[in-house]
């Protein structure tokens, strides 16, 4: 009798689209624009996407948008957390930023966009175009989630 042992994996793959963005907009002011030019309606996520490893907190905002009509969902999340560290009270009033990424190994990425469910090449291609046509936005493309090593970190 021949036996299939079923992975953890096997149940946890999850089918997306990835897009990187390099710009320096502030979330909010991002979203607003690509609602405006791909015809999405991003808002705001009651809970940002908060993670802590070794001593290290971030809180990463996320826009989401969810169709019906096509069945698949966006979400619009930042890549980097900065926090800013205050000196031990005797010295001087001086502070650090320390910037948290939540991928750390594209760390020139801005903002990711993850759509969710079964999306053609075609149309991430489209997407991907639209929003390098945006004038406040440097780049966009598509990002090969296979490639990823912190991918895991997109799961939520």
């Amino acid at each position: 009798m021949q036996i299939h042992a079923l992975g953890l994996d096997d149940f946890c793959e999850e089918e997306y689209s990835l897009i990187g963005i390099h710009t320096a907009l502030e979330d909010y002011k991002l979203a607003y624009l690509l609602n405006k030019n791909l015809s999405t309606r991003l808002s705001k996520s009651p809970k940002d996407l908060e993670f802590e490893s070794d001593k290290k907190k971030g809180s990463f905002s996320i826009y989401n948008f969810s169709s019906k009509k096509y069945d698949f969902e966006w979400f619009l999340i930042a890549n980097s957390f900065k926090r800013e560290n205050q000196t031990e009270p005797n010295e001087l009033l001086l502070t650090t930023e320390t910037k948290t990424y939540l991928i750390p190994e594209k760390k020139k990425v801005d903002f990711f966009i993850k759509i969710s469910g079964e999306v053609g090449y075609d149309y991430v291609s489209e997407t991907v175009n639209k929003i390098k046509g945006i004038e406040q936005i440097i780049t966009s493309y598509s990002i090969d989630k296979n490639t990823l090593k912190s991918k895991d970190f997109l799961i939520f």
